[in-house]
């Protein structure tokens, strides 16, 4: 298709060449004619030429192409003139003539068809080769884009590494010094922890001695508080038995006392309705009774005084149970705080 495509091309350069030869129609038809049948091995038609010239009308390209053929008929005819060939052989010998020049130009016509077809081919190979030189051309120098491509970033790369492994020297440099700094001080500190370690170790030797004597003597101080919480137990007994026998004591008495008052009611009220003669007894009886209120009055009062004095032991009770318990309760304290810090002392001692 493509070397259609160039001699369409080419023969229409050639028939351009022709118009700025031959102004003539005619002429320009029959050179066309010419041009087709002997250059281009194609047999000229009328509307073949009219629509390659496209100059006159219908009836030029005919005429021009009736005439070329005429002159072509005419051109291939050879006449043989000699007197003493009679005039038939001469007519055979000039259609034999005419008949090997016609073979003859059939033979060059295939020849040049196929020497065209052959170039064209030959042509053809050659533009594949080309653009085959032309393709592998472009894809070594894409190919060589990419390849320096990858040299600028295996360069690049090159570059940082080079950068990052001077500053990997300079970084270790520093860390063999901190290194260095860090191991000095590493025995300085473990020179300080050694003599810590013996500081404690005394340190706790007094904790240990201190916490025996506090606990001896909270031992002393505790069976001395139970002592005296033992007495005051039984002394707060014994005075509540007391309280309790002078409170029957006195509830009775005043029982009596209320039976002798009612009693003596009675007998008065017996007494003022007998009136007059026994106003003797009723003075007696008078008398007897304010002897009997005083002795109540006296009775009432030393239960009050009881009763104050039993109020006054419950108070001392009670301050010698606070007292007991605050004592108490500060000795557990101690215990458990002494507990505690012999605990925290022994687990130092363990993890040491």
């Amino acid at each position: 298709m493509t070397s259609d495509l160039s001699a369409d091309a080419a023969l229409l350069q050639d028939i351009d060449a022709l118009r700025e030869r031959f102004t003539q129609t005619q002429e320009l038809y029959r050179e066309v004619c010419a041009l087709l049948f002997f250059r281009y091995g194609v047999t000229p038609t009328a509307n073949r030429l009219y629509q390659l010239v496209r100059k006159g009308s219908m009836s030029a390209p005919t005429e021009a192409l009736r005439k070329f053929w005429e002159d072509l008929r005419d051109k291939s005819r050879t006449r043989v003139e000699h007197p003493d060939l009679p005039e038939h052989l001469k007519n055979q010998a000039g259609e034999l003539i005419a008949t090997l020049w016609t073979d003859a130009q059939t033979a060059a016509q295939d020849s040049l068809i196929s020497f065209r077809a052959e170039s064209q081919e030959t042509v053809r190979q050659a533009k594949a080769i080309a653009d085959a030189a032309i393709t592998d051309r472009n894809t070594q120098e894409l190919a060589l884009q990419r390849v320096n491509g990858q040299l600028e970033a295996v360069t690049h790369q090159l570059n940082m590494l080079r950068e990052d492994l001077a500053a990997e020297k300079q970084a270790n440099s520093s860390l063999l010094v901190r290194f260095q700094e860090a191991k000095n001080d590493t025995v300085v500190v473990l020179s300080q922890l050694e003599a810590a370690r013996r500081e404690f170790t005394a340190e706790l030797d007094k904790l240990r001695a201190t916490s025996q004597l506090a606990e001896e003597r909270s031992r002393s101080t505790e069976k001395r508080m139970l002592v005296e919480v033992d007495r005051e137990r039984t002394a707060l007994s014994k005075l509540q038995k007391e309280t309790e026998s002078l409170k029957t004591t006195l509830t009775d008495a005043a029982f009596e006392h209320k039976q002798e008052l009612n009693t003596l009611q009675e007998l008065l009220g017996d007494a003022r309705q007998r009136n007059g003669h026994l106003e003797g007894s009723l003075q007696a009886a008078t008398a007897s009774l304010d002897s009997a209120n005083r002795e109540i009055k006296h009775i009432q009062d030393q239960l009050n005084a009881a009763v104050s004095q039993v109020g006054l032991y419950r108070e001392q009770a009670q301050d010698v149970r606070r007292q007991w318990e605050a004592r108490l309760g500060r000795v557990k304290k101690s215990q458990v705080a002494k507990t505690i810090k012999t605990k925290v002392i022994g687990r130092r001692l363990v993890k040491d």
